[in-house]
């Protein structure tokens, strides 16, 4: 064996023991996530009492104001607004985060982002220590690309936080997440580093994957933040009709024993509703979505136009059925009609926000599902 091999070697060990690293520390930052929105639920009976003092203190002014008109000279006083959301409008303001106001739970939420931090440093050490191992990109089978993309889903996270965006809420889905892409790519994608085949000996490697990589991490932002809107949207729909708090006990308590489906629904809102509050506004969720996936759209187009010119100059030809191809446009067309959908009139909304989650499903199923049961000219990449 010759210096260079066991240099190589030594160099895909280090990039394993950086990865398993990464996943300790990100394990640690997702329980940290955990507290952060366990200590902050408590920051709602100090909203509740709060609430319950404003509404005393109106109602005492408002008696004091009338009892004065009694006799005298009567002083009036600048009323006391209490902005609240009118039946059938969404004049919902965006929830206090996942610490809500407690200082607790925020130092928590500190921790865990700066757990994540080092989780990222240490992640991308594994990642450029598999590139050095074999002198090429990272990303030449199913286990590189599932590293470097959970990679780079953490660096779109961290760098949305440099930007001050109100994403903080994002760190526990992120860090299950990420949790669960290593560990996948651990346990059943892993492939001992190892030189590309000849048909991957190309700079449009770079290019192409590069695009597809960073696409689908700013894709996973608004598939996630479409899913946290469906979730405060239906808590938003139950707040305007009066089904949240006491409302809700009161109508879990009048609902038929017979109605099982519409009990637990109730149930797991009455046990999910102090978290869904923290979270941003639907509307806020909604637009932040949109904004995402209309920004990487581009990216996604030129990902497939880019992969077609790859094909070409490798095959022969820019398009030939392959399944990796059909699912890739398959992708394209869905987050077009979502794009669409989103400024139609009638579609917006839950109906808008299906088509996205179809459309990242799609992305999904196109990088694991075609990879791992479907045969085609992807096929050399290996698993």
């Amino acid at each position: 064996m010759s210096i260079a091999a066991a240099a190589n070697e030594n160099l895909a060990h280090i990039s394993n023991v950086l990865i398993y690293s990464a996943m300790a520390v990100y394990t640690l930052a997702f329980l940290a996530h955990i507290a952060e929105w366990v200590f902050g639920s408590r920051s709602a009976v100090g909203r509740t009492a709060a609430a319950i003092t404003v509404e005393a203190e109106a109602a005492a002014s408002a008696s004091a104001g009338k009892a004065a008109q009694g006799g005298g000279t009567a002083v009036l006083e600048r009323p006391k607004v209490v902005t609240r959301s009118a039946v059938g409008s969404r004049d919902v303001p965006d929830g206090p985060g996942a610490a809500g106001t407690s200082e607790k739970g925020d130092v928590y939420g500190r921790v865990a982002i700066s757990l994540t931090v080092l989780a990222f440093l240490l992640h991308a050490g594994a990642v450029g220590a598999r590139a050095a191992s074999v002198q090429r990109a990272p990303w030449g089978n199913m286990y590189e690309f599932s590293t470097t993309f959970g990679m780079t889903v953490v660096g779109v996270y961290l760098v949305l936080l440099i930007l001050k965006k109100n994403v903080r809420w994002l760190g526990l889905p992120l860090t299950t997440t990420i949790l669960l892409d290593l560990g996948l790519a651990l346990s059943v994608l892993y492939t001992d580093s190892d030189q590309l085949v000849p048909a991957l000996h190309s700079y449009w490697l770079y290019i192409h994957v590069s695009c597809a990589i960073i696409s689908g991490a700013a894709l996973w932002v608004g598939a996630c933040s479409t899913l946290m809107y469906l979730v405060r949207d239906g808590y938003e729909a139950r707040l305007v009709a009066g089904r949240t708090g006491p409302g809700l006990d009161r109508y879990l308590a009048e609902l038929p024993r017979d109605r099982t489906w519409a009990r637990f629904k109730a149930k797991v809102a009455k046990g999910t509703d102090n978290p869904v509050s923290r979270l941003p506004a639907a509307a806020t969720l909604d637009k932040f979505a949109y904004r995402v996936n209309a920004t990487v759209f581009p990216l996604w187009t030129f990902t497939i136009v880019a992969g077609a010119i790859w094909a070409e100059a490798a095959w022969g030809r820019y398009w030939g059925w392959d399944p990796k191809e059909v699912w890739s446009f398959i992708t394209w067309v869905s987050y077009a009609c979502y794009l669409h959908a989103r400024a139609t009139a009638g579609w917006k909304g839950r109906k808008a926000a299906y088509i996205a989650l179809f459309a990242f499903a799609t992305y999904i199923f196109n990088y694991y599902g075609v990879n791992i049961f479907v045969t085609g000219k992807h096929s050399y990449a290996g698993v």
